[in-house]
């Protein structure tokens, strides 16, 4: 699947709620240290979910500190990387749609 496919789905999820697609470009931007530019030609290029996340410049370390569920599955216990990244994702959007401000959604220690 690619990132361009969720991505849209992504940016309307938010918006339905009242936040922005530059909402949603903060949270992918600090999970995966894309800059602006990069994550606008990654989208423009269709490129999948796995090459989007395994060439992403830097994928926060902070990451670690999202915890909860999606789907019914606990981020934290996911044993496969590339889709413990993936949920990261899916759980941060999540957050962003239920009001949360960016600044608690963007994790810090």
């Amino acid at each position: 699947m690619s990132f361009a496919t969720v991505y849209p789905l992504y940016v309307a999820k938010a918006e339905k709620k009242g936040r922005s697609k530059r909402d949603v470009d903060a949270i992918v931007r600090w999970l995966t240290g894309y800059s602006q530019r990069q994550l606008t030609a990654k989208v423009k290029a269709g490129t999948d979910l796995e090459t989007f996340f395994d060439t992403a410049p830097a994928l926060n370390p902070d990451r670690r500190l999202i915890t909860g569920v999606v789907c019914g599955v606990r981020v934290e216990e996911i044993e496969e990387p590339m889709m413990q990244t993936i949920r990261y994702l899916d759980k941060l959007i999540d957050e962003l749609a239920r009001g949360k401000a960016i600044e608690q959604i963007l994790r810090t220690p």
